[in-house]
């Protein structure tokens, strides 16, 4: 259902999935989805804002899945669970900024509102008159007479995602001054009283700052970004299924089949004390953050979702015993190459802004990446982007086909899951 600016519809679905879009291509800045938790038009602390550096709320109503591919679109994409959203949380406000440009910029820009458990299409809003904003607040989900809305809203703001988020009541932690919203269109109309939202946290500040690496630009280290401590999660997603077209001798015609992809994160890894090893599903090589290590894999998955997908996370707390780590990934089944696949990586420090980056189109019958290069120069974790395809020679495996290519130096037999 395409809406006009400032329409509502009811929403039913006891849960929705709430999908960005926009056609990237050269000079098109990215797109992030994000979403605020308002109680009378104001966030309660800033736990409220759910981004790509915070990406999940504490009640587990909201959740950002990430962005993947679909068809010619990028899609960034928020999980709302509407049974669960609080009952002081009257305005769920779903909003989109722009890195590196403004969103006159960004072609076909949308938002989707589709029921989480069916996938079928409840709402659909298309931005047509953006020029300068760095920010939209596209939409909102609000509350009425007990029962879920969903309101087009097309408001548009000059200063980005920091101006946003402290018009709702976002602590944001950057020493420029922020300057006040510039809406481009009649605010929304406020949805029924409610009780005075709760006093504002006075925890650390938003950070809203993030990495995005390049083939231009493609290192970073974490002491600069403020990342060597906590943890840090290593997320691949990837598109789930993949179409392949064989040819049926005796029919004498294409046949589309399907493959689930199953792709494996995997680690290499070398300690200070000279002790190298790997981090895979194959062999059940998951690691440990508590010892040796300090490098665990969260589980085998199949799907490439951000929320559950592929994981790895690192103890930085144990960084003075890491000398270098390469993060790689394997096609187990399901491909032949890596061609046709889109895929994006996004390295989250639990202290520090999220960087990520994607893969370049793969050109070569390969079967491993090597994604990024973590070494500990002098005390400080430098992150270089890869997103290097290797071809395995015959008989040769992935794994030792990475480990060749930048010199690990270790035995290898075979393994299974």
């Amino acid at each position: 259902m395409s809406m006009l600016k400032g329409t509502n519809v009811p929403v039913s679905a006891q849960a929705v999935r709430v999908e960005l879009g926009w056609r990237p291509g050269p000079g098109v800045p990215d797109v992030d989805a994000s979403a605020l938790l308002l109680v009378s038009g104001k966030v309660r602390s800033d736990a409220d804002f759910v981004f790509y550096n915070q990406s999940a709320h504490a009640s587990g109503a909201v959740r950002h899945e990430g962005k993947r591919p679909v068809g010619d679109l990028m899609t960034d994409t928020l999980a709302v669970d509407l049974a669960r959203v609080e009952t002081a949380v009257d305005r769920v406000v779903l909003a989109a900024s722009a890195d590196g440009g403004s969103f006159g910029q960004v072609p076909g820009l949308s938002i989707r509102l589709l029921d989480a458990t069916s996938g079928a299409e409840i709402a659909r809003f298309d931005s047509q008159d953006a020029t300068v904003e760095t920010a939209f607040l596209l939409g909102e989900l609000y509350r009425r007479q007990g029962a879920w809305k969903f309101r087009a809203v097309g408001q548009g703001y000059g200063s980005g995602l920091e101006g946003l988020a402290t018009d709702f009541g976002i602590s944001v932690d950057d020493s420029r001054q922020a300057a006040p919203p510039a809406p481009t269109t009649p605010a929304p109309m406020a949805p029924p009283a409610s009780p005075p939202p709760a006093a504002v946290s006075a925890s650390a500040p938003v950070r809203l700052s993030k990495v995005t690496l390049t083939k231009e630009a493609p290192r970073v280290s974490l002491a600069k970004q403020g990342g060597t401590s906590g943890s840090m999660r290593i997320n691949l997603n990837w598109e789930v299924r993949k179409q392949f077209k064989s040819w049926g001798a005796k029919l004498g015609r294409a046949v589309a089949t399907h493959a689930d992809l199953d792709l494996d994160l995997c680690a290499l890894y070398e300690l200070t004390d000279g002790r190298k090893g790997v981090v895979q599903a194959l062999g059940n090589a998951f690691g440990s953050l508590s010892q040796p290590p300090y490098i665990h894999l969260d589980g085998d998955d199949r799907t490439g979702s951000v929320s559950t997908g592929e994981n790895i996370t690192i103890n930085l707390d144990r960084m003075n015993q890491l000398r270098r780590i390469l993060v790689f990934v394997t096609i187990y089944e399901g491909a032949r190459s890596f061609a046709d696949l889109h895929a994006t990586v996004t390295l989250q420090p639990q202290h520090g802004a999220a960087i990520d980056f994607s893969l370049d189109e793969c050109t070569v019958p390969s079967t491993v990446c090597a994604l990024a290069l973590i070494t500990n120069n002098g005390g400080d974790l430098v992150i270089q982007r890869e997103a290097r395809y290797l071809v395995p020679a015959r008989r040769v495996s992935p794994q030792r086909t990475v480990d060749q290519a930048y010199g690990w130096g270790m035995n290898w037999t075979p393994g299974r899951k």
